[in-house]
């Protein structure tokens, strides 16, 4: 499937793959990704594609967003739109797949195969676009949740399609990981004097 001879970029839906591994039951480890991926191909590039909320104070995703800034990932974000629908629950919308789809076709000249990590049909499209320039294209997601994560016709589509449950081992967390960083965000947390508790 991957040819080390190969440029290969990284193209992270973050919301999608937050939820398949999520409904997989375990956290991605950022840099263990990185390091797979490098041993399977030249890796030009990973992007890290998320919507944001602007107005709260502490963003849970603002940790994750520093580090894979700082540790080789392109983050692309924008602001998340607020809206309130018909039965009058606050729902947030921030999809960001017109950037993901661009910056793919503006590196179709320098990239052998792209790897997208996303089970959204709507890249059907993109994937097609990108087949059509001779390129390959992997596409990450599960079929191993209920319903399956992935679109049809996006699995379809894709030159391989790799479950994110055969990546475990590779790219999670290990529990006991998780377990201590959890452990260490609630002693940070308790360890806030009161009137700064609000801020973190």
């Amino acid at each position: 499937m991957f040819d080390q001879r190969e440029k290969i970029a990284l193209f992270i839906d973050g919301a999608n793959l937050y939820a398949a591994s999520r409904n997989l039951g375990f956290d991605i480890d950022y840099r263990k990704m990185l390091t797979f991926f490098q041993k399977k191909a030249y890796l030009l590039r990973a992007y890290y594609y998320t919507a944001l909320i602007e107005d709260q104070e502490y963003s849970s995703i603002r940790p994750l967003i520093d580090w894979l800034d700082y540790n080789g990932y392109r983050v692309v974000t924008k602001p998340a739109k607020e809206f309130t629908d018909p039965s009058g629950r606050r729902k947030v919308k921030g999809n960001m797949d017109i950037e993901l789809a661009i910056d793919a076709m503006e590196l179709v000249d320098t990239v052998d195969h792209f790897v997208l990590f996303s089970g959204d049909g709507d890249f059907r499209s993109l994937v097609d676009a990108l087949q059509r320039k001779g390129r390959k294209v992997s596409v990450v997601s599960t079929l191993s949740t209920q319903p399956p994560m992935i679109s049809d016709d996006l699995r379809r589509q894709a030159d391989h399609f790799i479950d994110l449950s055969s990546l475990k081992a590779d790219i999670g967390r290990s529990q006991a990981e998780r377990e201590a960083r959890l452990a260490r965000r609630a002693e940070a947390e308790a360890n806030l004097p009161d009137d700064e508790d609000d801020d973190y």
